[in-house]
């Protein structure tokens, strides 16, 4: 075979490929070949692609400097990379670019670079829709599913964090340790599908009154609820707690054909982190918290307990 007809051969099997293949003079930064594919993929006429601003110019804003520092780098090294990044086509809209590059080296010195641009739009897109499910996916299990409130674990996982915080800015952190009041005489009168709506309007009734960013609802377990209260005084906790538990005794329960419907009641017990009272551990802000329930339950129920400032 004869270089002519060596070159034609070479020359129709890259320009069958699917993807688009380049070649840029490093010295000049100028595409000394553009493949013909780069029209049915991108749009754009290979005459449109000339130097390498071109190619800068159409990637999109988002992914232009971390892309262009990395290739830069790399290819002064001498170093061949891949990239994936976003290009702007004829239509205005981004197509998901992978791009192989080979760095052509003389006496230690880049010289140019051939590549391959592979269109991986379908393939990002899998990946982003796999990325949000696998998000949604931790998001429930974090997640009460009869309540849709959060969970222990991520209740652990927040007051962690919360705790950590007050204690580095000196800022109060209250907590509220609920329980529904006769839970389990009410569940064996009126029917589990009952208790379960129960729980849901509590849980519901929670979200709606503790609904600032950094507010913080979580079913403790069975008919306990949890509320964190950052940046929220002793005074405030107790003030929202009462508020709470009177318009809990407001709900009214559907289904139920007894001549006097029930009154859903519930103790609260409020515990804060701060100047007054400071806790080592988060253990043992919470255990306080608890006992404080359960005072409330021993000393007749439907009340508020705390420790007097």
């Amino acid at each position: 075979m004869n270089e002519q007809k060596e070159w034609q051969f070479y020359k129709a099997l890259v320009e069958t490929t699917k993807a688009i293949p380049w070649k840029i003079d490093w010295e000049t930064k100028e595409f000394s070949y553009i493949g013909p594919q780069i029209e049915g993929i991108l749009g754009w006429s290979p005459n449109t692609w000339k130097t390498v601003q071109d190619w800068i110019d159409r990637m999109h804003p988002e992914d232009r400097e971390s892309t262009l520092n990395m290739c830069i780098t790399l290819c002064n090294e001498g170093t061949d990379h891949e990239a994936d990044y976003r290009v702007l086509n004829q239509k205005g809209g981004y197509v998901w670019i992978r791009d192989v590059v080979h760095v052509l080296r003389e006496n230690n010195k880049t010289t140019a670079l051939i590549g391959f641009m592979f269109d991986i739009s379908e393939r990002k897109r899998l990946e982003l829709e796999l990325e949000q499910l696998n998000k949604r996916n931790q998001e429930l299990l974090l997640q009460d599913p009869l309540t849709q409130v959060s969970n222990r674990q991520a209740l652990k996982e927040r007051l962690e964090q919360e705790f950590k915080r007050a204690q580095c800015n000196q800022s109060p952190l209250s907590i509220l340790f609920i329980d529904i009041d006769h839970f389990k005489k009410y569940n064996d009168e009126h029917g589990h599908l009952q208790g379960d709506y129960c729980l849901v309007a509590v849980a519901q009734l929670l979200k709606q009154m503790f609904s600032r960013p950094c507010d913080f609802v979580a079913r403790f377990g069975g008919e306990e609820f949890v509320v964190l209260l950052p940046e929220t005084s002793q005074e405030e906790a107790i003030q929202l707690a009462e508020h709470f538990r009177k318009a809990v005794s407001r709900i009214e329960m559907p289904l139920i054909t007894a001549p006097q419907k029930p009154k859903i009641t519930v103790s609260i017990g409020v515990n804060t982190h701060g100047k007054t009272q400071q806790y080592l551990t988060v253990e043992s802000f919470i255990r306080s918290a608890d006992e404080l329930l359960y005072l409330a339950k021993d000393q007749g129920r439907n009340q508020v307990r705390y420790y007097s400032l």
